[in-house]
């Protein structure tokens, strides 16, 4: 068995890329226990089934991902206790830094991604984590944050037909043989047309649930049903890429409580210009990382909050790039809370469709390819369009 999927396969790591990282650190096997040990040299190197595994350095399987090495590094350097806090973890992504959080004893961590899919399925069955997907920390808002928040832990109920409330028939006592008699009561009796309108009220439904377009209510999961979603957090931290820093925070803090700490994870190929970044996305240039913590500080500042420290990420990027952390404290009352999100950009213009492709798409509008006769080659083939 190749030897990263082995380490996986026998719960050493919890991806490949992690296992391969382990393999870089230093893995040895053995098949008994007087048999001398063998270095894994190479991702692709057999392990055969039942052999005896040693890490020559697990620091790689600590947490989730290596990201989870970073923000503990930024902990230590900066002193501060997440015990009992509630966090919000903007880029979620596989999770290292919300595992980093919670084996730190973080009460709740908030992960928000705009990709799909990417949490591990260990911190998604976490009732202490909420993995918002698909949304876009740069234009997220508390109300957005918290409804995202509600669905997840949610789950959607059809909405349960009355049916103590139908509408008594005319003539209802005909049935079955009924007779009528003096002192019978017709006050309560329906008129036709609320037997036509809950009739059609109900075949409304009926067809609605066939669309899979049915009115649903939002109901908790029982698991989640003390569970705080309120958009309001003692520590923020992240980790996003893509994008530079401050696109993102003027959204982020104003999710942050009075006196709440941040620490952000500063990628500088994200915060310079492309002609500042080398091949490869690195930056080459030790002199443009005054630029970019500048840059950074200054939106924090701006933004109402006190710059507390700058430091070096523990790790490296796993593009080699040189990473930051930075550390700041919310003022005593939210800056600009009541003041419009900074504008989108646009979005970029539709493409000009070719000639080639619109005479393609009538083409396809105006011949039926399921008429008998349409894919007979040559003279015989007919053509026909479809009736308008």
């Amino acid at each position: 068995m190749r030897a990263d999927v082995f380490l996986v396969d026998h719960g050493h790591a919890s991806t490949r890329s992690q296992a391969q990282r382990l393999i870089a650190s230093g893995v040895e096997w053995r098949l008994t226990p007087l048999a001398p040990w063998k270095k894994v040299v190479k991702n692709g190197d057999d392990i055969p089934v039942g052999a005896e595994l040693k890490l020559l350095d697990d620091a790689e399987v600590k947490f989730i991902s290596r990201g989870g090495l970073k923000l503990e590094g930024a902990l230590a350097a900066t002193g501060v206790n997440v015990q009992g806090l509630r966090c919000l973890d903007v880029g979620q992504s596989t999770g290292g830094f919300t595992d980093c959080l919670l084996k730190h004893g973080a009460a709740q961590v908030i992960g928000v991604d705009v990709g799909q899919g990417q949490l591990h399925d260990s911190l998604r069955a976490d009732v202490r984590v909420i993995c918002v997907e698909g949304v876009n920390a740069r234009s997220m808002t508390a109300e957005i944050l918290q409804d995202a928040c509600e669905e997840v832990i949610s789950e959607r109920w059809e909405e349960e037909e009355d049916n103590d409330t139908l509408p008594q028939a005319p003539y209802a006592w005909m049935r079955n043989g009924g007779e009528i008699s003096e002192d019978y009561d017709d006050s309560n009796d329906a008129k036709d047309t609320d037997i036509e309108a809950f009739k059609a009220e109900r075949a409304a439904k009926a067809k609605a649930r066939e669309e899979g377009c049915v009115p649903t209510e939002r109901r908790r999961k029982e698991a989640y049903a003390d569970v705080d979603t309120t958009p309001a957090f003692d520590f923020v931290t992240g980790d996003v890429s893509f994008i530079s820093l401050t696109l993102v925070l003027p959204a982020v803090v104003r999710l942050l409580k009075p006196h709440g700490q941040l620490l952000m994870l500063v990628k500088p190929q994200f915060e310079l210009q492309p002609g500042q970044v080398g091949k490869g996305g690195i930056v080459r240039d030790p002199a443009l990382y005054q630029e970019v913590k500048q840059r950074v500080c200054d939106c924090l500042v701006e933004l109402g909050l006190q710059v507390k420290g700058w430091m070096d990420s523990a790790i490296e990027g796993g593009d080699g790039n040189h990473e930051f952390f930075v550390h700041a404290v919310q003022g005593a009352s939210i800056k600009n809370l009541d003041e419009p999100l900074p504008d989108q950009p646009a979005a970029p213009a539709a493409k000009r469709v070719s000639r080639t492709v619109l005479r393609e798409l009538k083409r396809i509008d105006v011949i039926d390819d399921e008429e008998d006769g349409y894919n007979v080659p040559g003279p015989a083939r007919p053509k026909r369009k479809n009736a308008k």
